[in-house]
């Protein structure tokens, strides 16, 4: 489960986030990331961590940002929602 004491300072405000155990697995960046339909995750400068460079909205990004949080391998996404 993602930590919100961990949250990545990268993250857009608001319930949506990923925290500082997020590893470059490429999960969620598949699932919401730029070149999806509802693109809202994306890497730091580093490409070392992942963050909600938006945060969700209307139902599509609410069900991919939901799907990548069930899928995150390291629990590394939460959502204080």
């Amino acid at each position: 489960m993602a930590d919100n004491s961990l949250r990545n300072p990268d993250n857009a405000p608001g319930r949506w986030y990923v925290d500082d155990t997020c590893t470059p697995c490429h999960t969620c960046i598949d699932i919401a990331g730029p070149a999806t339909a509802h693109p809202m995750m994306q890497y730091n400068a580093d490409e070392t961590k992942v963050h909600f460079a938006v945060q969700p909205s209307g139902p599509g990004q609410e069900e991919a940002a939901q799907e990548a949080l069930d899928l995150c391998p390291t629990q590394a996404i939460g959502n204080d929602g």
